[in-house]
């Protein structure tokens, strides 16, 4: 069996501030808090958030790292539909991008790490 992707920890600037954002998001996408600063959905992907220590540099063990993490979406309905939802909530949004057959919307958190919610048709990969 290949290894599987558990979790990621997201180290970010203010605490606070990304919580505001992440409260946000998470739920509509189907997380559910599991502790004061983790989240995890159905399929056991945990997302953990660290506040970044003071004077470390992006991606040392405290620091501000990732450029992106991908969620892939059943549908280009649905992910026009999350866009709603987020501008709904308050939640500034960027325009929906067309990546050849993929449609995907990035979506910047307080730091400027960015989520990014895709559909792909079928026998389109999510990266080349």
């Amino acid at each position: 069996m290949p290894p599987r992707l558990d979790h990621l920890t997201i180290a970010v600037s203010d605490w606070q501030r990304s919580k505001a954002h992440y409260d946000v998001l998470l739920p509509l996408i189907g997380f559910a808090p599991t502790s004061a600063s983790t989240w995890a959905n159905e399929a056991g992907l945990y997302l953990q958030f660290v506040e970044a220590r003071g004077g470390t540099r992006a991606y040392e063990r405290y620091g501000a790292g990732l450029n992106h993490f991908g969620f892939a979406m059943a549908s280009a309905e649905e992910v026009e539909a999350l866009r709603d939802r987020l501008i709904a909530a308050g939640i500034a949004c960027q325009p929906l991008q067309q990546l050849g057959p993929a449609l995907a919307l990035f979506l910047p958190d307080p730091d400027g790490l960015r989520a990014e919610f895709t559909y792909y048709p079928p026998g389109v990969p999510p990266v080349g």
